[in-house]
């Protein structure tokens, strides 16, 4: 490897590829690709390839038969390579106490779930201590974390409690959503010779979260196509991401070259197992998430989505209040919810409609009682 990186310096240029690097820079749009790439962290392997292609546009330019379509091609490929966090890591974060702190500070509740989830945070830095991968001289970067999959109803807080996660460990969190994804190619990458080539929902992720070891959700995997080929096509996929042996050199069809997703912390959602193959299951760690009861409803309400609510539109606390008698018709206006969605959405149109009334000068303070919580309420499948 050493060898390589010495043979792609300015000095031993010619020597690799048969031509001076100062003749490619003569041409300004073709010096603006190797600038790019010179600068990049882009594994010496795939650099070669790419200044192969960037040559070749050399020798179009001097025949001055025009280039313009390939530039563009070649520019794209360059600008997504050069983006892609090739051995970019944030320091992992195991305080198991810190990560209790922030899984409570975020989630009343799921007392189960959180500590399903830090028992598998304990078990890998104990592992980490016990056989030695920690160097203590250099940022904490844990590998091969088991994949979890959250199972539960919508609203249950899957999503928020992955982010939680993240945040604890001091990663950075991206979300894809998998539901009705028309072809595998959006997660694999369409390739090079593809019209509109791109690189996959995993590269993309990367790139966005500018880390190698992000937080990666991926959102209602049972949901991903209706079409049973397609369906197979991406759960063969998901396992390839999965699997521990084969993850370490993931090929997204348009970049082309082997990506290390061993680094990379996987969360699954879905709302079921029914549409999951069994071998998918035995790769994932399942965390079940039951249904909110009325009383834990009211104290997530109460102390963590109310006052988040009175942020957003700018209301203060003495200016919006609900009295203790009026939150279980809040809790439930529309019947049975397993979630927490439905008192979001409630909660934000007596928010809307209390911002609404202060703006017009109908009202300078508002009390929601058993009385008139039916006037902020929704109007629709309120059912007393």
């Amino acid at each position: 490897m050493k060898k390589d990186k010495q043979e792609l310096t300015a000095e031993t240029f010619k020597e690799e590829f048969g031509i001076d690097l100062k003749d490619l820079l003569k041409f300004y749009d073709i010096r603006i690709l190797v600038l790019k790439l010179l600068k990049s962290n882009v594994p010496d392997k795939l650099k070669k390839s790419t200044f192969k292609r960037i040559i070749r546009l050399y020798y179009i330019a001097q025949k001055g038969t025009g280039y313009s379509s390939e530039y563009e091609i070649v520019y794209k490929y360059v600008d997504w390579i050069a983006a892609v966090p090739w051995n970019t890591f944030t320091a992992d974060e195991l305080d198991i106490e810190k990560i209790r702190t922030k899984l409570n500070e975020s989630h009343y509740g799921l007392n189960q779930v959180k500590e399903r989830i830090l028992s598998y945070m304990a078990g890998l830095k104990l592992k980490y201590q016990r056989e030695g991968l920690q160097n203590k001289d250099k940022p904490l970067v844990i590998r091969h974390i088991p994949v979890l999959l959250f199972v539960g109803l919508q609203g249950l807080g899957k999503t928020t409690i992955a982010y939680s996660i993240a945040n604890a460990l001091g990663r950075k969190f991206v979300k894809i959503s998998l539901a009705a994804f028309g072809d595998v190619l959006q997660l694999r990458g369409k390739p090079k010779n593809y019209p509109d080539a791109e690189p996959g929902m995993i590269v993309k992720a990367l790139v966005k979260a500018q880390s190698l070891n992000p937080v990666i959700l991926l959102d209602e995997i049972e949901k991903v196509s209706a079409d049973p080929k397609v369906r197979t096509d991406i759960h063969a996929a998901l396992l390839e991401i999965f699997d521990p042996s084969q993850n370490t050199d993931f090929v997204d069809r348009y970049i082309d070259y082997p990506i290390d997703l061993s680094y990379t912390f996987f969360i699954a959602t879905a709302n079921s197992l029914s549409n999951l193959p069994a071998a998918l299951i035995d790769r994932v760690e399942i965390i079940r998430f039951t249904s909110y009861s009325d009383e834990e409803k009211i104290i997530i309400g109460k102390n963590y989505i109310f006052p988040k609510i009175l942020r957003e539109f700018g209301l203060r606390s003495d200016e919006l209040q609900i009295t203790d008698k009026a939150w279980p018709l809040i809790v439930r206006p529309m019947g049975i919810d397993a979630g927490l969605r439905q008192l979001k959405r409630t909660l934000t149109n007596i928010a809307r409609k209390v911002a609404y009334d202060i703006l017009t000068n109908k009202t300078t303070k508002v009390i929601i009682t058993p009385q008139n919580v039916k006037d902020y309420l929704p109007d629709v499948g309120y059912l007393g």
